[in-house]
This record gives C-alpha cells, sequence and structure tokens, in this order.
C-alpha cells in the first residue's frame, strides 16, 4: 500500500493553502517554503502530518507536529504556528474535524467515564500533541486511499474517520477530547461557551454573561477559561474577531472596514490597531499581498 506521502501528492492542493477532499471535514494541506510564526485558528479537529512539521506556540508553551505526533485540537483555538517543509519533500498532511457526536458514542461504547471521572483541581490546555503510533498512521493512510474515488469516500471514510476518533481516544490527548465531549465537567461547560463565542462572536459579550452562560462564578469561569485556551475570555475573543475579518478580507476580497463591522468593531481605527498588532501586517497591506497573489 502506499503510505500517506506518497498519497498526499496525488492530489491537487494549492501551495500555501488547503483543499477540501471529497468527504466533507476532510482537508489536505501543503507549504514549500519555511512560514514565519504567524497566528492561526484552528477548528477542533486533528492535524496529522506527513512530511516537514509544524511548531505551535500557545500561553509561553510550544509544541512540534510531525510525521511522529499528530496535533488534538479539542476547541477552537487561536495560536501561533510555524510550518517547515522537510528536506527533499514539502509540507503536507490532513485535517480531520471533529464531530461530537461520533466522539461521544465512542466514548460510551469504550466506557471511559471511569477513567476519566475525576479531572482534578485543574484544566488541561485544549490544544496539544499525541504519538503518531502505527495504528493511527495506517488508519490514516487507508483514508487518503479511500479519500481518490467519490464511491471509496462515500462509502469507507466513514467507518475509517471514526477509526481514527477511536485511536486518538487511546492516545496521549483523550482525557481532552473526553472532557470536552461529556457535558456535565466544567471543561465542556468552558467548551460550550467557546462555541457560543465562535459562533457569535460580532456580538457583544461581556464575561459575566459568559460565565452565567458556564454557570460559573466570574473567578472560576475566567481561570477555567485561561487554562483551557490560554487567553483571557475577551482577549480569545479579540483573536476569534481579528482571524475571521482576515478571512473574509483573504477569501472574499472585503474591505477592511466591511470586515471590521461583520465582527463586531465598532470603531475602524481600533480594528486597524489592533489588527496589525496581531497579524504585524496592517489590513492594506494584507489586501496588497492578496491582490499581487
Amino acid at each position: 500500500m502506499p503510505n500517506m506521502l506518497d498519497l498526499l501528492k496525488e492530489y491537487e492542493i494549492p501551495d500555501g493553502g488547503a483543499v477540501e477532499s471529497l468527504y466533507p471535514g476532510v482537508r489536505f494541506f501543503k507549504e514549500t517554503q519555511h512560514v514565519r510564526r504567524r497566528p492561526m485558528l484552528y477548528n477542533p479537529g486533528l492535524c496529522i502530518v506527513a512530511s516537514g512539521a509544524k511548531v505551535g506556540h500557545i500561553g509561553g508553551q510550544s509544541f512540534h507536529y510531525d510525521a511522529d505526533n499528530y496535533l488534538v485540537v479539542s476547541v477552537t483555538m487561536p495560536f501561533e504556528s510555524e510550518s517547515f517543509p522537510g528536506e527533499d519533500e514539502p509540507l503536507l498532511g490532513l485535517y480531520v474535524d471533529i464531530d461530537m457526536g461520533q466522539l461521544n458514542d465512542l466514548i460510551i461504547q469504550m466506557d471511559l467515564q471511569t477513567e476519566f471521572a475525576d479531572m482534578g483541581d485543574g484544566y488541561p490546555l485544549g490544544i496539544g500533541p499525541s504519538t503518531m503510533d502505527g495504528d493511527i498512521k495506517d488508519t490514516a493512510t487507508k483514508l487518503l486511499k479511500a479519500l481518490r474515488s467519490e464511491r471509496e469516500a462515500k462509502i469507507l471514510a466513514p467507518g475509517l474517520i471514526r477509526e481514527i476518533y477511536y485511536r486518538a481516544l487511546c492516545g496521549s490527548q483523550a482525557q481532552v477530547l473526553y472532557s470536552l465531549a461529556r457535558g456535565s465537567n466544567s471543561f465542556a461547560q468552558v467548551g460550550r461557551v467557546i462555541s457560543l463565542m465562535e459562533g457569535s462572536y460580532n456580538e457583544k459579550l461581556d464575561v459575566q454573561q459568559l460565565a452565567e452562560s458556564a454557570h460559573m462564578s466570574v473567578s472560576a469561569f475566567h481561570k477555567a477559561f485561561k487554562e483551557i485556551t490560554a487567553d483571557s475570555p475577551l482577549q480569545y475573543l479579540k483573536k476569534i474577531r481579528l482571524a475571521r475579518a482576515r478571512d473574509l478580507m483573504v477569501q472574499k476580497n472585503m474591505k477592511a472596514y466591511l470586515a471590521a463591522d461583520a465582527v463586531g468593531y465598532e470603531s475602524p481605527s481600533q480594528f486597524s490597531r489592533e489588527f496589525k498588532r496581531h497579524f504585524g501586517q496592517s489590513p492594506a497591506e494584507i489586501m496588497r499581498e492578496v491582490r499581487s497573489a
């Protein structure tokens, strides 16, 4: 059987970008050049690298995800990432979105409730690497093979994605996935608020309102939120807004002031200042890059 790298080379993936596969929720990505450290926003999912490497940075911590370590993202997570192609190969990989219904069903079948019943006083960071063992590598390879045809993608991909979830629940980030999926603990409550924020980032939100949504005191919510995301709630919201505004500008060629308004900024000048501070480039510089690409 071809390996993951050989299979990914068969797909037409734009350099520096990502492309949807034949199955919803699975995307391929490629980088042929080193990409400096920059802000990123990952939705809940598993990032599997076949060649090259990425280095993530969040809250003073750094972690590698490469051919030996896949990345588990349990909540929508703003962080900084740097990309490195291999010596003779580009950076190539795939991203598999997490389906919470499937994850919950597996947790019940695996009877993980007892194993992870007590999380202690702290909360795990909502993102981190896990060892890419032979089982998950084999499953990812079979998935890539199935995604070459519409028939196999339709028939085989759902079971293979479910197996990838299963393998992840057997890995070192299993507790994070379990904590998010099970609705009764504080991690899951904060996870639900993060989903709310991600879906309502253009609205006026305050910490009191968010804490009430999590059924927690403001101090307990703030502490839990920062442990899970490495940001305060308002810092996190700002990063979500800026990332979504950049997406509108780059993907839909939207003017900066319109993108600012669409994500909830009332002041275009404040948006421009915070955008440049976050991305290292002004909105005008980003748009010039888009037009010249």
